[in-house]
């Protein structure tokens, strides 16, 4: 009995089951699908802007905000200065010109110092201290540097070169550069700390366009306020007014800079790696060398001339005796010349020397201009005459001491490492960082920049 029920119990559950589900549990499991139900396609949508996806996407506004106003202020600050440094390079050119094709303009050394000391003296006390006054609102930000930086250097860069006072162009440009650049502080209202990345980004944008190298006018921007420590905060900005000017200046304007070639670099060996390290090694204590006799007469003058105007009549006069001394116009102006000459021809050995007097004199006694195209000469004339002793080839050593002596001189090994490749090609990228590094380590920390502070302290592991 009992069987029997349980029989009629499972035919009847059976008959109660839909004949669709019976349908469905014989088919295939992989022909099986169901449809999902249409709240459960919108919660699948929705979960794609969950909270936690939301808040990235927010977290990447402030830094691409960060990257347009740069890029934006940057522009603008590229296009101003590439304009200006090229405008001051056809003048220089000019200029330069003129003094060679007449040499009794070199009489007027005297004359034009009482010209440049007056200017300064009576109307740009304020921006008297130069690069260094740049560097310093770099550390300490105070006031916005007075546009008449600009003019101010500008005129009196050209008419130190116009009576043959030995003189370089990169200081002109950096002042001309932070000079514009920090003129937008005010009506884009930035912050203490903002300006500061304004100036460096003037600052790289100078550099840039007077040299035609924008990687290493980045990094020199970064690099040169505080020895052994970089800038990163300002790495773009930097990056884009030096591309910016410098594409303004040779592609707008059409004004190109010097071209250099080293033909033959040797592939590197420990015979070849000791004596890049020598090299770089004189060739930093060259640099700093070349920066203590500038302070020496520049501190000379000031303590035994009272009257600003009349140190560079004084040391015109000083460089002019010099002059007719030993009757050499390649130690006035840039020297561009005996410096492509470096590159494939012996030199006389002292050349390095002459031009370290001749510079020291100039810019130490109150003449106006950059230091760096003198150091390229000084750098590039001392590697001629090293390749003499040292067993590497003659372009070679010119250019590693192009890069190194300012390296060593200005503290800015990465930006000097960068300006070599960018000038000269890659091939000699190995020995130019040799060159330049080991110049910076053995220069000790006395720059061309007195008010550089000293951040990481060379050859030691601590900070200041």
């Amino acid at each position: 009995m009992r069987g029997n029920l349980h029989e009629l119990l499972s035919q009847d559950s059976v008959a109660q089951k839909p004949p669709q589900q019976t349908q469905i549990n014989k088919l295939p499991q992989q022909l099986i699908t169901i449809p999902p139900h249409p709240t459960q396609e919108k919660k699948n949508i929705l979960l794609i802007f969950d909270y936690p996806f939301i808040l990235r996407c927010t977290k990447l506004i402030k830094p691409l905000s960060h990257l347009v106003k740069w890029l934006l202020i940057c522009t603008i600050i590229g296009i101003a200065v590439g304009s200006a440094s090229a405008f001051f390079l056809v003048s220089l050119d000019w200029i330069t010109h003129v003094r060679t094709s007449h040499t009794y303009l070199y009489w007027g050394l005297p004359f034009m110092g009482f010209v440049v000391g007056a200017i300064y003296h009576y109307f740009g006390q304020e921006v008297v201290k130069g690069n260094n006054q740049l560097i310093e609102e770099l550390q300490e930000p105070n006031k916005v540097i007075p546009f008449k930086m600009m003019p101010l250097i500008l005129l009196t860069t050209l008419l130190t070169h116009l009576v043959g006072g030995s003189a370089g162009r990169e200081g002109t440009a950096v002042q001309m550069g932070g000079a514009i650049a920090d003129q937008l502080k005010r009506p884009l209202r930035l912050t203490d700390m903002e300006r500061k990345i304004l100036l460096l980004a003037g600052i790289s944008a100078g550099f840039s366009s007077v040299f035609g190298t924008p990687l290493a006018g980045t990094i020199f921007a970064m690099e040169v306020a505080i020895i052994g420590k970089m800038r990163y905060e300002a790495i773009f900005p930097c990056l884009i007014s030096a591309l910016v000017s410098d594409l303004v200046c040779q592609q707008v304007w059409h004004v190109g800079h010097t071209h250099y070639a080293i033909a033959f670099v040797p592939s590197l060996s420990v015979v070849s790696l000791a004596w890049a390290l020598l090299a770089g090694a004189l060739f930093g204590l060259m640099g700093t060398t070349f920066a203590k006799i500038t302070h020496f007469w520049n501190a000379l003058f000031k303590k035994h001339i009272p009257y600003p105007p009349l140190r560079p009549v004084i040391g015109g006069v000083l460089l002019l005796l010099a002059f007719l001394l030993v009757h050499q116009e390649a130690y006035m102006g840039l020297g561009v010349p005996t410096i492509v000459a470096s590159f494939s021809e012996k030199l006389p050995w002292y050349d390095f020397l002459g031009k370290t007097f001749f510079t020291s004199l100039t810019l130490g006694s109150g003449f106006k201009g950059g230091e760096v195209t003198p150091l390229f000469y000084i750098g590039a004339t001392m590697g001629n005459m090293l390749s003499t002793f040292i067993d590497l080839p003659l372009a070679l050593l010119a250019g590693m001491g192009f890069v190194a002596v300012f390296s060593g001189a200005s503290n800015t090994p990465l930006a000097c490492t960068l300006m070599g490749i960018e000038l000269f090609g890659s091939s000699a990228a190995v020995y130019l960082a040799i060159a330049c590094i080991t110049a910076y380590l053995c220069s000790g920390h006395v720059g061309i920049y007195a008010s550089q502070q000293i951040g990481v302290k060379k050859g030691e592991d601590g900070y200041k």
